[in-house]
């Protein structure tokens, strides 16, 4: 009998966690998805216990596996994509979190960024990381948990605290402590790694208070990192792919050429482009990145990271209460024909790339008597489209000709067609979305099984799923006349001293 191998891929997102398993040929096999809380202390904070998001990633892969009726011993490898930035420190001796885990979405460590840029030290951060000072990144966090918990600073210096983003925690938890390791593209985003030297940098971590004792290894995205404790799978199961979740997109659509992109349209909204070799400066508020890659030898990309994408559909329908399901959207927005020069410009947390608006809070501006449910739906799903269009345009003015016409996409809301066909018709670019839209965890699962010889790059490239394709057809008086409304809106929506 012929024996099956598998990748089990644990996705574990900011509002769910996920497990998919894939095959050989990279097709899905079965899966299974829980969502967990968010917490809001206060406006502005946000939070996740960090014992339910472990405890949330278990129970989906224990139901994926029992699903697929598949055998723990016929799994080849764990792949691993998480949220980024988000952070978490915990007690090395006992495992217990200190602190719920500051989500990336949170603001509360604003103030300690206007701080550093009055201090001059934006450029020194950006040369050294690829990142603007922004309360996204992990540093201001750890700085924030060492400095607001009582004791966690003197137990930090005395080496009795770890941090480390999901992926990291993930690790730790699976193996029982025996694996304390991040990969450079969870590394690159917490505002502390080199990415031209590819090391922890002691002038930022001096800058932010961050003892050297509490970060983890940092390892290559394709590599095996060790082997989970046979208490958590009743297997000894190598964990051989780590990416932060857009550059486990950006590898899961096979954008492993330079000038090739894709924006996973999640909660938020990531546009990542592959540069090479070369780490393309920003001058239009984009961030350079690490890229996933299989060895020591540096990749690099430019993202674009929009705050509110997505999310702004599970508003309509948990908060706003216009709908019932995120797939009602659609039609509502397809039985109007526009939005009667309405916007919504859903800053929530701040706006991200290109703005980096910490203060900005959501606006809607052209409301007129006629405006009804249809037209607010509609303008929400468009207000995701723009900022990606925001992005693509930055990006296309960092590097010129290198950006493809093509865009690659992925994520939940990239199932919804009015979003696509929009977002085609504002960028004028062609949207290609595949079959299959878990990019995010397949690039996981792809890196777990490079690493472990399931899959090799040839065999990648004969996995293909069948895509759906929007190309643009909006003319180009309307497409400028709508942007410039837009950008009109977005003014309106950012902070004013």
């Amino acid at each position: 009998m012929e024996k099956h191998r598998y990748i089990l891929s644990l996705d574990q997102g900011t509002t769910s966690s996920r497990a998919i398993i894939f095959d050989e040929n990279g097709e899905i096999k079965s899966r299974a998805q829980a969502e967990y809380a968010q917490i809001y202390p206060r406006d502005g904070w946000v939070e996740h216990d960090p014992i339910e998001i472990f405890s949330s990633v278990a129970a989906v892969a224990s139901e994926a596996i029992a699903r697929g009726g598949i055998n723990r011993n016929d799994i080849t490898a764990i792949g691993i994509t998480n949220q980024r930035e988000t952070t978490i420190v915990w007690d090395k001796t006992t495992g217990a979190p200190v602190y719920n885990a500051i989500v990336w979405q949170c603001r509360r460590t604003a103030d300690i960024c206007d701080k550093l840029k009055a201090d001059g030290l934006s450029e020194m951060i950006y040369k050294k990381t690829g990142l603007p000072v922004d309360a996204y990144f992990s540093a201001t966090k750890i700085k924030w948990i060492l400095d607001n918990v009582d004791g966690a600073r003197e137990k930090a210096e005395k080496g009795e605290l770890l941090f480390g983003t999901v992926d990291t925690y993930l690790m730790w938890k699976l193996s029982a402590g025996r694996i304390f390791a991040t990969d450079f593209t969870n590394a690159s985003r917490t505002m502390l790694y080199n990415i031209h030297t590819l090391e922890w940098d002691d002038e930022l971590l001096s800058l932010f208070g961050v003892p050297r004792c509490m970060l983890p290894d940092v390892l290559p995205s394709s590599e095996i990192f060790g082997y989970t404790d046979e208490g958590a799978f009743g297997a000894k199961i190598p964990i051989a792919g780590v990416a932060g979740d857009q550059q486990a997109a950006l590898f899961g659509q096979r954008c492993f050429t330079r000038g090739s992109a894709k924006n996973t349209f999640g909660t938020g909204c990531f546009l990542l482009m592959n540069t090479g070799a070369e780490a393309v400066e920003s001058r239009h508020g984009l961030i350079t990145t690490l890229a996933a890659m299989r060895d020591g030898t540096p990749h690099y990309a430019l993202e674009g990271s929009v705050f509110v994408g997505g999310a702004v559909v599970q508003w309509l329908r948990d908060e706003m209460r216009l709908v019932r399901t995120a797939a009602e959207t659609e039609q509502y927005a397809l039985s109007v024909t526009d939005t009667l020069g309405m916007y919504l410009v859903p800053a929530f947390v701040g706006l991200g790339a290109p703005y980096w608006d910490a203060y900005a809070r959501g606006t809607v501006t052209g409301i007129t008597r006629g405006t009804n449910r249809e037209h607010f739906i509609r303008a929400a799903l468009e207000s995701i489209a723009y900022q990606v269009n925001d992005v693509l345009c930055a990006m296309e003015k960092d590097c010129g000709g290198m950006c493809e016409k093509r865009l690659a996409v992925d994520g939940g809301a990239s199932e919804n067609s009015f979003l696509m066909q929009f977002t085609a018709d504002i960028t004028g670019h062609t949207v290609v979305r595949p079959s299959v839209v878990e990019s995010t965890a397949l690039g996981a699962a792809y890196l777990a099984g490079l690493a472990t010889g399931l899959y090799s790059m040839e065999t990648l490239s004969r996995h293909r799923n069948g895509d759906s394709v929007f190309s643009p057809n909006m003319d180009g008086d309307t497409r400028k006349k709508l942007i410039d409304g837009w950008r009109d809106a977005v003014k309106r929506t950012m902070h004013k001293d």
